[in-house]
């Protein structure tokens, strides 16, 4: 069995940038289908991956925009690692990334407890937002409306 201190975390090459973008989909979020490129542009090693055995484990992102702000989004460790410490070590690489900036994120509304985040650091409440479609054909972005889920997530 490995552990965390075997997770190797490194800045993703551009061509890995879409696996995390495929690892968001895949739990039900949704990136925009431009996003990881525009914020890869902004800052090139803000995107780390890490690997067991040269296999992807985790992947997050932490962009730094200029000297003050810099966003975090894609924490996402693959399923059958969870509960490992392999989170944590990608989450502290990312928070390193930022050098002491503030940090705006993407959330998961169940995630702050398990990464040591009180809930009383949350100024406002976590809300998500998703875009139900109606009808066939046409222009999807006429006919959508934004729906806030009722439970928070």
């Amino acid at each position: 069995m490995t552990c965390a201190h075997d997770l190797r975390i490194r800045v993703m090459r551009p061509d890995e940038i879409a696996l995390a973008a495929d690892w968001a989909a895949a739990e039900g979020w949704n990136p925009g289908l431009a996003d990881a490129a525009c914020f890869a542009t902004m800052d090139p090693g803000g995107f780390l991956i890490g690997e067991l055995d040269g296999a992807p484990a985790a992947t997050i992102s932490c962009v730094n925009y200029d000297e003050r702000f810099a966003f975090l989004g894609f924490y996402i460790v693959r399923g059958d690692l969870r509960g490992r410490g392999y989170g944590l070590r990608i989450w502290n690489a990312a928070i390193a990334h930022a050098r002491g900036r503030t940090i705006g994120l993407d959330g998961v509304v169940a995630q702050p407890p398990q990464i040591g985040l009180p809930a009383r650091l949350f100024q406002y409440p976590l809300r998500r937002y998703r875009r139900a479609w109606t009808g066939a054909g046409g222009d999807r972005a006429a006919r959508g409306r934004a729906v806030r889920n009722r439970d928070g997530g």
